[in-house]
């Protein structure tokens, strides 16, 4: 293209103020905003104007026009989206761990719609505590003196350590120095709060004597952590928390207790593994017990403290703990999850423990069907026998039986295409096979998957 025809075409692209008076531009307008139109029309402007010296021509006015709608579109469009789970794992990190109850969605939106007594006192007509509206549900759940709501479970251990521990030592079995996902290390964590790491044993064999030895006038606490996401398997040992609690209880010492994960149900029940129970670590005598709120408990995220109402008093009082508060729809869906508890409706209301509980028949029977309102599009599916993981830190290589629908095809292509489409799929690949595992697939959620399926398999 010559320099005249180069700067022929650019003297076609229209100005901004001239182009905004189109009739598209009113519309753009009243759905986002006259700033955004601007900057969207002037993004499009530049990449077309770039074009154009490359030896480009100007596309005209009407696609340039579709250029700025689209732009305006992926500007407006909310990175945070809905995805139909069907990867099989229950607690599933990277998509936004548990699904909350019915009961849980309409208290947090209750909360967050208008006003509320977060910190007020309606008997005594003044100010209250925003930390006593879970408080008595978690001390009757667990045992406890007294409890604490934190953002987090990496928060509760930070402000237990910060509060109880700085510039002291705090001993832990080499074996339980742990990192989880996202960089989450135990030694760092420490480090942070101020606390002096002590390690005792060795990777695989940590003995109460080597607690006892490691005691000094400059010691706080012996701590105990879950390992979590892995497990230490053969030649191996680690003292139990009554024994932890006995010899601190010599040296006046306190007993924090990490649980990672937490749960209030005994996991031996569903054929996994036992996971320590939060009332097993308050009746065994630990000063404090961390746990988190979004993961085996089943409710919005939060980190969760129980135990001895005169440490958890410190830890109120603390001035880290203002950073760490939750708000007020994360209380109300922690309280209303707690009640299913108390209730006794845990496996049937919280979708984690529905999807925990659920035996591989019923997760069969459920791919039958799916795959029946498929029609001809499923013919080349099939259901074969697998198993679905807890995940989220929890029960590391314990697995649950199930059923899965194998889609037939380019596995990862077809993986792609689920993923790409709205709602959101995502399954998993095994033995170069798509599969797809309704052990995690929400019920409401299996219509938009029937939809996605039936599109993917007939397209």
């Amino acid at each position: 293209m010559t320099p005249d025809h180069t700067q022929s075409e650019l003297r076609r692209l229209p100005g901004v103020d001239a182009f905004v008076q189109r009739p598209e531009a009113a519309a753009w307008e009243a759905a986002y905003g006259r700033g955004p139109v601007v900057e969207a029309l002037r993004e499009v402007l530049d990449a077309v104007r770039a074009d154009i010296l490359s030896g480009g021509a100007y596309p005209g006015d009407e696609v340039l026009a579709e250029r700025v709608a689209e732009r305006l579109a992926t500007l407006a469009a909310p990175t945070l989206v809905p995805v139909i789970n069907a990867a099989g794992v229950v607690l599933h990190t990277n998509l936004g761990r548990a699904p909350l109850s019915a009961a849980v969605l309409e208290a947090m939106r209750g909360a967050g719609q208008g006003y509320s007594n977060l910190e007020y006192d309606l008997e005594a007509g003044q100010r209250g505590s925003r930390y006593v509206h879970a408080e008595a549900l978690l001390c009757r759940l667990t045992g406890a003196e007294a409890a604490l709501l934190v953002n987090n479970n990496a928060g509760a251990v930070l402000l237990a350590l910060s509060a109880l521990a700085r510039g002291r030592g705090v001993i832990i079995s080499r074996g339980q120095l742990v990192e989880i996902g996202g960089g989450f290390r135990i030694p760092e964590v420490m480090a942070q709060s101020g606390a002096r790491l002590v390690e005792v044993g060795t990777t695989n064999r940590t003995y109460v004597r080597d607690y006892a030895a490691a005691i000094d006038d400059d010691t706080a606490a012996l701590m105990r952590v879950h390992t979590s996401n892995y497990r230490i398997r053969g030649f191996t040992a680690q003292p139990e928390l009554a024994e932890m609690v006995a010899l601190a209880r010599e040296h006046d010492l306190l007993v924090i207790d990490d649980l990672g994960s937490g749960t209030l149900l005994d996991t031996a029940r569903y054929g996994l593994a036992h996971e320590p129970t939060v009332q097993e670590s308050v009746a065994g005598g630990a000063d404090l017990v961390t746990f988190s709120g979004d993961k085996l408990l089943g409710g919005p995220q939060a980190g969760i403290i129980v135990g001895k109402a005169e440490h958890v008093a410190r830890l109120r009082r603390f001035p880290l703990t203002r950073a760490l508060r939750v708000d007020k729809t994360t209380i109300a869906g922690i309280q209303t999850n707690l009640l299913h508890y108390l209730k006794g409706e845990a496996e049937r209301e919280i979708p984690v423990w529905r999807m925990i509980s659920a035996p591989a028949e019923e997760i069969g029977a459920r791919a039958e069907v799916l795959l029946a309102r498929l029609g001809g599009a499923g013919a080349g599916c099939e259901i074969i026998p697998g198993t679905s993981v807890v995940g989220g830190g929890s029960l590391p290589d314990e697995g649950l039986p199930t059923r899965l629908i194998a889609v037939p095809g380019p596995a990862e292509t077809l993986a792609e295409a689920l993923r790409r489409g709205r709602p959101a799929v995502v399954g998993r690949i095994e033995d170069g096979r798509l599969l797809l595992d309704l052990r995690t697939v929400l019920p409401e959620d299996e219509e938009p998957l029937v939809v996605r399926l039936r599109d993917l398999l007939e397209g």
